[in-house]
């Protein structure tokens, strides 16, 4: 049993280091001081960052970013001793990073309580971060091995796409954290539907957190909506609905703590002992007979 918390992390502007700092701190003891083992903010958390910079970079798409990439090595970290000091497992969100090639990608990461465990980037873009903001997609999954169990993330788009929470699932992940960033609420619904879609085909649980609220000075994060939830296989002990728990409000003013105890051994019980197999059937929806298409 580990107790889980999924941020609906509010957009605020925050002008010196000082002042985001003892942001980040007062949040992350805020969900440890109810018992909290895992924390994780959603995508882009990490761009808050930007309103450190001047109004005129900030408010730039492509310069907010660039201006961006001094302050990660100082967040990341902050992050890591955040995750060290109150013994936790922390995903800060993800932020767009610049790499060798010359390239941005949306990049998530893993903090244990001995250190960074990893990162993952974001696999797949949206037209949004495709078609304006220039950042490219990564490549790979990865396995976070942990004291109750191996954890995968999906930042947000890429929960809408079957085969990547799939190999996860092959490699025996139990839990996958699904950081998002929309700013609509059928963007929102996107990935929550995904998300619990994953749920129910490999058996597993799904954590999602969201950004909410309002940042004009952002050209980047203007808009937020989303709700956090906490997503079961729907099955013998498991909610009817796969929904184990979800926040309240779509749009917060301010930052807001999910918090759950997830028994992942009870959803491992539903892959032995479930009313259905969907992990175990997944693979015969691809034999050749059965993908054929008849004609009259």
């Amino acid at each position: 049993m580990i107790r889980v918390a999924a941020c609906q992390y509010a957009i605020e502007l925050h002008e010196n280091w000082e002042a985001y700092a003892q942001h980040l701190e007062n949040l992350c003891a805020e969900a440890a001081g109810q018992g909290a083992r895992l924390l994780v903010l959603p995508e882009y958390a990490g761009l808050v960052l930007s309103g450190l910079l001047p109004t005129a970079v900030r408010s730039d798409l492509h310069g907010s970013i660039a201006g961006l990439q001094p302050w990660l090595p100082k967040w990341l970290t902050l992050c890591e001793s955040i995750a060290r000091r109150m013994n936790l497992y922390f995903v800060p969100g993800s932020a767009p990073e610049l790499d060798a090639d010359d390239r941005y990608r949306n990049r998530a990461w893993l903090f244990g309580p001995n250190g960074l465990l990893g990162t993952q980037d974001k696999l797949l873009m949206t037209r949004f971060e495709r078609e304006q903001w220039n950042i490219v997609g990564g490549e790979g999954l990865r396995v976070f091995e942990t004291e109750f169990g191996r954890l995968g993330i999906l930042i947000c788009y890429d929960n809408e796409f079957p085969l990547l929470a799939r190999t996860l699932a092959e490699q025996e992940v139990d839990l996958i954290l699904a950081p998002s960033c929309t700013d609509t609420e059928a963007g929102y619904h996107r990935v929550r539907i995904g998300a619990q879609a994953r749920a129910l085909e490999n058996q597993i649980a799904v954590l999602h957190s969201p950004t909410v609220g309002l940042a004009p000075w952002s050209p980047a994060l203007d808009e937020n909506v989303g709700r956090a939830g906490l997503y079961v296989p729907p099955d013998y002990g498991m909610p009817a609905n796969g929904v184990l728990a979800l926040s309240e409000e779509l749009m917060p003013s301010e930052s807001r703590w999910l918090l759950h105890d997830l028994d992942l051994d009870e959803v491992r019980r539903v892959r032995r002992e479930g009313q259905v197999f969907t992990r175990r059937d997944w693979p015969e929806q691809f034999t050749p007979e059965r993908l054929k298409v008849l004609t009259q």
